[in-house]
């Protein structure tokens, strides 16, 4: 009888062990266990803790995955974050032996309690494909992830534009609950938080990610309630090398062809034109410049200086160009006026000297022509009263210049000297001032 009492006990010991073996469980067991439903409103309405004057930690993880576009004229970045937020559901617990070692389940996000996070910053948000569901361990740990395109205010500082740094910031906060209810944690400190951004970081555009630092702070309203908040500061660069080509080369090589105009001799009117010409071309390089820079900024953009410096020098070298022409033109009318007046001496010159010639001979030719010094020395009274006749300024030879021209090439040597070494000085300033 007590052999057959010992079988029975065996057996049935053996077949719970089957039945055990065999068990099978689903997260519903889970959520049935919990009374965790949609309309259970314990797990949505209230802070989910045992004790309300135990805060609810929240730690925080925000990550850069995409850099669209940096919208100077209205101070807008755009970028794309992934956030990652985890806090303790008191509320929730259960042992994951009594549930086939059930660690985490998911359920939907309208089901429990979340906390208000604002982002002080925001102008804009667009949500991608949000997570419909939040994550909860067997401890009560609730995790959020969200994946966002933000439109966030930007102060800019484009003095060194295009070689600028931009600083962005990005603060996130409870609206509603101050510190003694929420306590606000980064979850990663500024290195991991770089290095995280920069491997997640899908597009930069224009723009490369230099880094991303975490500081976490407080303030006090109303003298009696502080809240917590974490400030992201996103600091990028713009690559220049689109700038540089399309835009101060261009400038530069009309700087340059400005400085070759002076090859171009003055006595002729193509080298006016030619500046006007130059002139006008940065011209419309300044109303390319116009859309390009914002309209607000505390410093003047360097870019702004280089353009409008050379185009004042160009214009300088117009005026000069103007003055040089003026004075070419006053020793041709001092030329031309000279010049008729030797045309009527010489007439008279020649008409009285010839008649006198002609007298003389006759007289020789009278007397028979026997005295040929006689005639030599006629000759020679003949040419004296032709250079008494003549203009002081028929003796000048012909290839020494005027006074005006002289003056212009002194004026125009000068001006080269002084155009040529005070750009060199403003190019060597304003480019020491962009990289430093």
């Amino acid at each position: 009888m007590a052999a057959v009492l010992i079988y029975g006990l065996c057996l049935l010991f053996l077949t719970a062990q089957e039945a055990f073996a065999k068990r099978i469980c689903t997260p519903q067991d889970v959520l049935d266990y919990l009374n965790l439903t949609r309309n259970n409103e314990k797990f949505t309405t209230c802070r989910p803790v045992l004790d309300w004057t135990h805060p609810t930690v929240v730690y925080l993880d925000v990550y850069l995955s995409a850099i669209i576009s940096v919208i100077e004229k209205s101070q807008i970045f755009v970028s794309y974050l992934w956030m990652s937020v985890t806090w303790s559901n008191e509320l929730i617990s259960w042992n994951p032996d009594d549930f086939c070692g059930i660690t985490q389940v998911s359920v939907p996000r309208e089901m429990l309690w979340k906390p208000d996070l604002s982002i002080n910053e925001l102008t804009e948000k667009e949500n991608g494909p949000p997570s419909p569901y939040l994550s909860v361990t067997h401890k009560g740990e609730v995790t959020m992830e969200e994946n966002m395109r933000l439109h966030t205010i930007c102060t800019m500082d484009v003095h060194k534009f295009p070689f600028d740094i931009q600083s962005c910031q990005i603060t996130i906060l409870s609206i509603i609950h101050s510190n003694s209810e929420i306590k606000l944690i980064a979850a990663s400190n500024s290195s991991k938080v770089t290095q995280n951004s920069r491997e997640f970081l899908l597009s930069q555009g224009e723009w490369e990610l230099l880094g991303m630092t975490v500081a976490e702070e407080n303030v006090t309203y109303f003298d009696s309630s502080t809240w917590d908040f974490i400030k992201y500061t996103i600091s990028v660069r713009r690559m220049p090398l689109l700038y540089i080509l399309n835009f101060q080369l261009p400038v530069l090589f009309l700087l340059v062809l400005d400085l070759a105009s002076f090859l171009i001799p003055d006595t002729k009117g193509e080298k006016l034109s030619f500046k006007v010409t130059v002139l006008l071309a940065i011209s419309v390089l300044l109303l390319i410049l116009n859309d390009i820079l914002p309209s607000k900024s505390d410093q003047s953009p360097l870019m702004a200086t280089y353009v409008i410096f050379i185009f004042a020098f160009m214009l300088l070298s117009l005026l000069e160009t103007i003055l040089v022409t003026y004075l070419i033109e006053l020793d041709l009318a001092s030329e031309k006026q000279v010049n008729g007046k030797r045309k009527q001496g010489s007439d008279g010159c020649t008409s009285s000297g010839v008649n006198s010639s002609s007298e003389s001979v006759m007289e020789l030719g009278a007397a028979g022509a026997t005295a040929d010094l006689r005639l030599l020395q006629l000759i020679l009274e003949q040419l004296q009263a032709l250079r008494k006749n003549l203009p002081k300024d028929a003796l000048k030879t012909h290839g020494r210049d005027s006074h005006w021209s002289q003056v212009a090439k002194r004026i125009n040597a000068a001006f080269f000297v002084f155009y040529f070494c005070f750009i060199f000085l403003f190019l060597i300033l304003i480019s020491l001032e962009w990289i430093g």
